[in-house]
């Protein structure tokens, strides 16, 4: 399987932090969230093939980074002159999966769900459902895309970032999606487009959750970023 790590925006609610460096290369305990991302994907053997990275926001530091990572040999790179949105990515590399299922996650997530399980849940999903997603309990769900699952994990309801959401398990922006939502993906209107907002609504009912009962944060703040540092503790490399 190939995969696409959303490494390209700014990470405004995340300066001053990121006024120097991209968000995917915030360091947790000395380690660039996207070190964390392409050793946690690569050490689990026999999943992942390849790595796709979009950059566009200090670009040259990504290159810089991923030409010294030991992975560089499994990492393709895909610069975005304007970013092109969550979705809009997805469709502009759709030729990279080449009809294949993919995986898809939010480079600015820190998490240590099981790879080996999350691909396991997808195999075995229901007849019909076309993406699995990770999902979490939240403790900032003001914050996320909150789930509505019913007894099966199906994702029936979907709430983007509202106030009073519905509960607290929320979208983790770790997805596995097969060929045709990268087909729908392509065939929407315009560049720009998002997978929450312009593709997720559409496949409500074949959607299924896989909660993790790891560790997930979306490192999207100062706050989430402290207390990140706080709880979360990087195994010796």
């Amino acid at each position: 399987m190939r995969a696409l790590l959303l490494a390209a925006g700014r990470g405004e609610r995340l300066r001053p932090v990121t006024n120097k460096i991209p968000k995917c290369l915030v360091p947790i305990h000395g380690r660039p969230l996207l070190q964390i991302w392409l050793d946690h994907l690569f050490e689990t053997p026999g999943l992942i093939e390849r790595v796709l990275i979009n950059t566009h926001y200090l670009s040259k530091q990504v290159e810089k980074f991923v030409a010294g990572s030991k992975w560089a040999d499994k990492i393709d790179l895909v610069y975005e002159a304007e970013l092109l949105g969550t979705a809009g990515t997805l469709a502009a590399n759709k030729n990279y999966f080449d009809g294949n299922t993919a995986f898809v996650a939010h480079a600015d997530n820190l998490t240590d769900f099981d790879l080996n399980a999350f691909v396991a849940h997808h195999n075995a999903r229901p007849a019909g459902h076309q993406i699995t997603m990770l999902s979490f309990e939240t403790d900032m769900p003001e914050t996320c895309g909150i789930l509505e699952c019913d007894q099966d994990g199906t994702v029936l309801e979907f709430h983007e970032k509202v106030s009073n959401p519905p509960g607290n398990l929320a979208n983790a922006a770790v997805y596995i999606l097969e060929p045709e939502v990268i087909d729908l993906a392509a065939g929407l209107p315009g560049a720009i487009k998002d997978l929450s907002i312009d593709v997720m609504p559409k496949y409500l009912g074949r959607i299924s959750s896989f909660q993790t009962d790891g560790y997930h944060r979306d490192i999207g703040s100062v706050e989430a970023l402290a207390r990140a540092h706080a709880e979360y503790k990087l195994d010796p490399e």
